[in-house]
């Protein structure tokens, strides 16, 4: 039977995405898109192979394209809105979930601390280097024996004259092997106000270049290998006082960074869904199966709606939050934790089903569904575990905190 073709759209094209967010915003969107197809698309594949990435040069790059600490202002940062950063991480994730962890780390996590928390003088001296991508940061919170428990931290500052004095390691520190300067928090003998019990939490800005510190890099990853991923060795390291983040103090400064890492993630995978379901758009049509092109089978087709399904409600979601965070009122931690929770699982489904449209050919590096599906695995589990998230949001829905008896 002859095969009859009617007009084709694009997923965005059904969604009408150009009605979802603004038109400069889109724009904003395709000059990152057009930078990543030159500099990075065709070498992705070998890079995760490899299991490394240029992160310097890509750094230089992104810098010059004025992504790395975007929404932040002033310090040769750009200012841009939230929602037009959160487009520029789904651009980064549509190539791969590594390149938007190097430059959610650098500008959501390790950029905001020192932007939000620091001195004038941690500003000045870093964020335009940072900015430029001259210099690249780290974020130094979760340790060996410590993931969703912070409170529960190892690493210690402790005073000896006026200088602070660190020890202790960090684990799964994305970009800390290249890295030039890294946040780090540690508890300290301080007396948290709140609890009166010793222990407060302080953020130290580390040049990495400090005697003490080694950034040894995690080897054998399955997963988000186009990342550069370390540990921080901490053995006697030695800072003035002004090291010290004045304005940070206790929990809220290493998890108010993380709920701006993770509001990238929400945009983020949006992109590597897409990205999944364009492939396997041009490659069912182009397969030829039974004298047909697989896209006219109905189980093909059922496997592209469903997706596109799933991809529209991600990127309403995304659309949603970041208009929130844009508004005045801004946007609550649970509300970053649903969409994080549910965009990421779903961006990871969407990846994994598409893939088996590609048969045999879906396990290599030339097609990115699964990828993008091994990849989404980390992002499930870093800047809050899937599970944690569930919890925050029955503390949310129910008043009754289930993470401690």
């Amino acid at each position: 039977m002859a095969v009859t073709k009617g007009s084709v759209q694009t997923p965005d094209q059904i969604l009408q995405v150009d009605q979802v967010f603004e038109k400069e915003d889109l724009e904003w969107a395709g000059v990152v898109r057009s930078w990543l197809d030159e500099h990075v698309r065709d070498s992705i594949g070998d890079w995760y192979l490899e299991g490394t990435i240029p992160a310097r040069e890509l750094a230089k790059g992104l810098g010059e394209l004025g992504v790395l600490g975007m929404h932040l202002e002033g310090y040769g940062c750009a200012g841009s809105t939230a929602t037009q950063y959160g487009l520029a991480c789904r651009e980064l994730e549509a190539v791969d979930s590594g390149l938007r962890s190097l430059v959610s780390v650098q500008g959501s996590l390790a950029m905001w601390s020192i932007h939000h928390w620091g001195s004038e003088e941690q500003k000045e001296e870093w964020l335009p280097r940072m900015a430029a991508g001259e210099a690249i940061g780290c974020f130094g919170l979760t340790e060996p024996d410590v993931g969703s428990d912070p409170a529960g931290m190892k690493t210690r500052a402790t005073r000896d004259g006026s200088d602070w004095v660190l020890n202790g390691a960090k684990m799964w520190i994305t970009n800390s092997p290249v890295s030039d300067v890294m946040v780090v928090w540690a508890k300290t003998d301080e007396v948290n106000e709140k609890t009166g019990e010793k222990g407060l939490v302080r953020g130290f800005v580390v040049p990495t270049d400090t005697p003490g510190v080694q950034t040894p890099e995690v080897q054998r990853k399955l997963s988000l290998r186009a990342s550069i991923t370390g540990e921080i060795v901490l053995d006697g390291v030695r800072l003035p006082e002004s090291a010290m983040l004045p304005k940070a103090s206790g929990l809220k400064g290493p998890l108010s960074a993380l709920s701006e890492a993770r509001y990238g993630i929400i945009f983020g995978v949006t992109g590597a869904a897409r990205d999944s379901l364009e492939q396997a758009l041009l490659y069912t049509d182009s397969r030829i199966q039974f004298d047909r092109p697989l896209s006219s089978f109905q189980i093909s087709q059922q496997k592209l709606a469903k997706a596109l399904g799933q991809y529209s409600a991600i990127t309403l979601t995304a659309a949603h939050l970041g208009r929130l965070k844009d508004s005045p009122a801004g946007v609550r931690p649970e509300q970053i934790s649903l969409g994080k929770m549910v965009n990421v699982d779903t961006a990871m489904n969407i990846a994994r089903d598409l893939r088996a449209l590609f048969g045999g050919s879906g396990i290599t590096s030339e097609y990115s569904p699964l990828r993008h599906a091994i990849n989404l695995e980390t992002v499930l589990t870093y800047e809050g575990t899937h599970e944690v998230h569930q919890l925050t949001l029955g503390r949310a829905l129910t008043g009754i905190n289930a993470f401690a008896n």
